[in-house]
């Protein structure tokens, strides 16, 4: 049987040598007013392995302005070419996805695309788009998408796609705390894997990819080797123990998502989060 999602815990305490470097350093001495969260888009990328499901991990480069050196999902901010309405015409199942707004959906699949060049989307036929590791013009593509030199609605035009938004799953909601300089007002998401597909990186951004199981994640980032922040170890634990990838999919498809802003405090054992009811 799935177990259901765990409860948030609400309080957690984290070794600050666990955590990326400068997390959490303006707690004392917050920016105010707060700094307005961006809208976000992150997407859990899942396939099945020998010793359960396994989640994609991207290391953030050193130099990254936000939680440098943390391994995270892919993702980021929303663009407002994500907002262009021409984008409903090349999206099937929207109207089953009341939340979030479109343009969230949208700016989870371009993140995925331009962060490991997998595209999540499907031909007339049905069939899932190649990748950019195998695909030279859809890597020429994924270029321009980085350069700001086209967008996610030229792209699947262009290549006559369609997102097939019955194969992502909304599962969380969370605002980056306020005592972050930048704040990110970020819905989670899950997919699988497209079958024979390859991720290849953004070294702009990106410095190392891990296919790790939900399990095996957590014990490295509590043996202190995988450095973390809290909702991508919050969406770790959610996510173990549910044996494949459609079974997880389906534990977590239609399940309320609760909104989810944290606060941070200092502790002697390191940095906690507290989750008000």
């Amino acid at each position: 049987m799935d177990p259901e999602m765990p409860p948030i815990v609400t309080t957690q305490v984290i070794p600050e040598d666990r955590l990326p470097p400068g997390f959490a350093r303006t707690l004392e001495n917050p920016p105010d007013p707060p700094a307005v969260p961006r809208p976000a888009a992150t997407v859990v990328l899942l396939r099945d392995g020998d010793a359960g499901p396994e989640a994609l991990l991207l290391q953030r480069h050193r130099s990254s302005g936000f939680v440098p050196g943390a391994y995270v999902f892919p993702g980021g901010r929303v663009d407002a070419a994500d907002a262009d309405p021409r984008l409903l015409g090349r999206a099937r199942g929207l109207a089953d996805a009341p939340e979030p707004a479109a343009p969230y959906w949208f700016a989870a699949v371009r993140e995925v695309f331009e962060e490991t060049g997998v595209l999540l989307a499907r031909d007339a036929a049905g069939r899932p788009a190649p990748d950019a590791a195998g695909e030279p013009r859809l890597a020429r593509w994924r270029e321009r998408l980085l350069d700001d030199d086209a967008t996610l609605l030229e792209l699947l035009e262009a290549e006559a796609l369609a997102v097939d938004l019955h194969e992502i799953v909304y599962c969380a909601h969370w605002i980056t705390p306020l005592a972050e300089p930048r704040r990110y007002d970020t819905r989670f998401f899950l997919a699988a894997m497209p079958p024979d597909r390859e991720e290849r990186l953004d070294p702009r951004e990106m410095t190392d990819a891990l296919w790790l199981t939900p399990e095996e994640a957590l014990r490295r980032f509590r043996d202190g080797r995988l450095p973390m922040v809290f909702p991508t170890v919050k969406m770790l634990e959610s996510l173990a123990g549910h044996g494949s990838v459609s079974r997880t999919l389906a534990a977590f498809r239609g399940r309320p998502v609760t909104t989810v802003l944290p606060r941070l405090v200092r502790t002697a054992g390191g940095i906690g989060i507290v989750v008000d009811d």
